[in-house]
């Protein structure tokens, strides 16, 4: 996390001490680096024009589940960059952000009708479609607004991506995707459809990936069946391969962006010139996590120092209603004391004051702190904000993104008359 560094003592996001900005805004709060956000974003923009794709030959479609404020969009947005959705509500974040619609690909296995309509309407690049029940009732939507449906289908390819069970997507268990030696049939199917345009393939296997070689593994997958689609007479324009790739929380080594899209280059470029004579095919990826996930971190005062026989706890104002992933997955989170003293550490675990034994932060971390004292919860920036919840009457946090030595609010914190306003008593 290059753009959160200690000066004088204090760290700071880019220029700015943490300091000022719980003075200002009190916490918990979110705080994104916007130059941390751009660089991340440029390492695959830049990797896709280092082996000669344009806009039209690769598009990065951020994945909006990873952190869907509507000013990381926007950032994004003026960067060129296109969008993975899997919501109805996520579509219109985008829009609101000032997103184009036809660079937005839908995934997710329980897409509405009403869903479906609005991204109809708007006249989105793809749906990546997950089941043959998915794919029929498209077409019925399409056919009721005259329209044909621009569908690839999410092939699961029973690839082991080697990471947590839950963030895992493309074995033979997940509910992701059409299993592998079912896609050519749905496909055969897709193809005779009326409402329907078949126009590429999606594959995703899983999140949090430090290692490239299940990626690649996935794409040879792919590769095998457009080659089959091909002889079929069935076209396929573009080659979704999904995101994955994972970012340092502890002592991960992830493998770079830019060596794992050489690599890819490569391949999907030797197997065109052998296969089907240099014809062009459009990459799309879904990357989330390896663009905002190190560009943010969780912003907390330490309320008490409880010391006990065998614990000590320093308990926090944020809690697992603001980062639910170490009570979900067990995630590892660098904390930081946000000011530097002298003398010797004791070893905490960091909790939060929801009423669970599961609300904690970070376990045996040693930090020399005093009540008082602000903590930085490091690596925040995915699945922090967008799995938060209003659990005890709790209001989410606020957003803040960082540019240079300026702040700015993206987000207020949320009131607690604000979560039971739309309430009603009985008469």
């Amino acid at each position: 996390m290059s753009h959160f560094a200690y000066r004088n003592g204090v760290l700071c996001a880019e220029n700015l001490p943490l300091t000022e900005i719980a003075q200002r805004f009190g916490t918990p709060t979110y705080v994104y680096s916007k130059a941390a956000l751009l660089e991340n974003y440029a390492a695959y923009a830049n990797a896709c024009k280092k082996h000669g794709r344009d806009d039209k030959t690769a598009l990065v479609c951020y994945s909006v589940k990873s952190n869907s404020n509507l000013a990381v969009l926007n950032l994004l947005a003026r960067q060129g960059s296109g969008f993975d959705i899997v919501s109805g509500g996520e579509l219109l974040r985008v829009l609101a952000a000032g997103g184009d619609p036809r660079k937005v690909i839908f995934s997710g296995v329980g897409k509405s009708r009403d869903e479906m309509r609005l991204a109809l309407s708007h006249d989105i690049l793809c749906f990546n479609v997950e089941s043959v029940a998915e794919l029929h009732r498209l077409n019925e939507v399409a056919g009721e607004l005259g329209k044909r449906a621009p569908i690839s289908l999410r092939v699961n390819p029973n690839v082991d991506p080697k990471t947590h069970p839950y963030i895992s997507t493309g074995l033979k268990e997940n509910k992701f995707g059409v299993a592998f030696e079912e896609a050519l049939d749905i496909y055969r199917t897709a193809a005779k459809l009326a409402h329907i345009h078949v126009t590429g393939i999606d594959c995703h296997i899983g999140s949090q990936l430090l290692d490239d070689a299940p990626l690649l593994e996935a794409l040879d997958k792919l590769i095998e069946l457009v080659d089959t689609l091909t002889d079929e007479g069935i076209a396929i324009h573009h080659l979704d391969i999904g995101g994955g790739i994972g970012i340092v929380y502890d002592q991960d080594k992830p493998v770079a962006v830019g060596d794992y899209l050489g690599r890819l280059f490569t391949r999907i470029d030797g197997w065109r010139a052998a296969r089907h004579g240099n014809a062009p095919i459009t990459v799309l990826f879904e990357p989330g996590r390896s663009i905002v996930g190190n560009a943010g971190i969780l912003l907390t005062e330490v309320q008490y120092l409880k010391h006990g026989e065998t614990k000590n706890f320093a308990i926090v104002d944020a809690a697992m209603n603001d980062l639910m992933r170490p009570a979900m997955y067990e995630a590892w989170h660098g904390v930081q004391a946000v000011r530097q003293r002298e003398g010797s550490p004791n070893t905490y675990d960091v909790v939060g004051p929801v009423c669970e034994s599961g609300d904690w932060l970070a376990r045996s971390r040693s930090l020399n702190i005093e009540q008082g004292d602000l903590l930085a919860i490091l690596s925040a920036g995915a699945y922090g904000m967008t799995m938060s919840s209003n659990y005890n009457t709790r209001g989410r946090a606020a957003e803040v993104i960082v540019d240079g030595s300026e702040m700015h609010l993206v987000r207020p914190r949320e009131l607690p008359e604000q979560l039971f306003a739309q309430e009603k008593l009985l008469a």
